[in-house]
């Protein structure tokens, strides 16, 4: 197996503040480069913060130029980036939570959550999720948050072949015990490498918990931030071994 480098970005986002909140992901994915890091999953909604109330507002077509710049940095970078925003299909369709997959070779994908967390149905409509990246000898299959609250979700992807399952997520200190044990008990049960970059500030009226974390395929704790604030937590993989590694920005 050759190398593999993985890494989920704990962000702070801006309420509303889309210009500001790419600058951060532009520095996030600098850093990311900087440590060989060729995908480089963020929050939930993390381009816009979690603000159901603005979605509508915000929410934008895959394509939209809004995202040039990140599109951009990411082929110059040689890094693939998953970052969340509101999607609208069409003018007159519902508002997705969006998980935009911003190619290193300039590709451009979309995963959109399929299950929404009670009450998020006032703001948006679910989705279709969206086809694992391959990765060598990897299929990466993705998740937004209240998708893996369904144990049918990493049960399908691990059937289908993925080998790894990222989520962008928004998990509070309340319900972060429950959910990063969920998540550890998929790795295990399923043989998956699992990731979960969780958002490193408050978002949304939430107290956001921090502490993204990777699991590795046994359910072992690779790495974890300690806590809230701006970090990255990488998987890295030479051989067949897998190492952790957490870097605060």
């Amino acid at each position: 197996m050759t190398a593999l480098t993985l890494a989920a970005a704990q962000s702070i986002s801006i309420a509303g503040d889309v210009p500001a909140n790419i600058e951060r992901h532009v520095a996030f994915m600098h850093v990311a480069a900087e440590h060989n890091v060729q995908l480089l999953v963020f929050p939930e909604l993390s381009l816009t913060g979690y603000e159901p109330s603005l979605a509508a507002g915000l929410a934008i077509t895959p394509d939209d130029p809004v995202l040039a710049p990140l599109r951009e940095i990411a082929r110059v970078l040689r890094l693939t980036a998953v970052v969340g925003m509101p999607v609208r299909l069409a003018p007159d369709a519902g508002v997705l939570i969006g998980a935009l997959v911003l190619g290193a070779d300039g590709s451009l994908a979309l995963y959109t959550k399929q299950h929404l967390h009670p009450g998020e149905e006032v703001a948006f409509v679910p989705g279709q999720g969206g086809a694992a990246l391959e990765w060598e000898d990897e299929q990466i299959a993705l998740a937004v948050c209240a998708d893996f609250s369904h144990a049918s979700h990493p049960r399908l992807a691990a059937e289908a072949g993925a080998t790894v399952y990222a989520a962008g997520v928004l998990v509070s200190e309340g319900g972060y015990a429950t959910d990063s044990a969920l998540l550890q008990g998929y790795a295990a049960e399923h043989g998956l490498l699992v990731l979960m970059a969780n958002h490193g500030g408050p978002s949304g009226g939430y107290v956001c918990a921090g502490r993204s974390a990777i699991w590795a395929a046994d359910g072992g704790l690779l790495a974890a931030a300690p806590g809230v604030g701006d970090a990255l937590v990488i998987a890295r993989r030479v051989d067949d071994v897998w190492a952790g590694q957490v870097v605060a920005l």
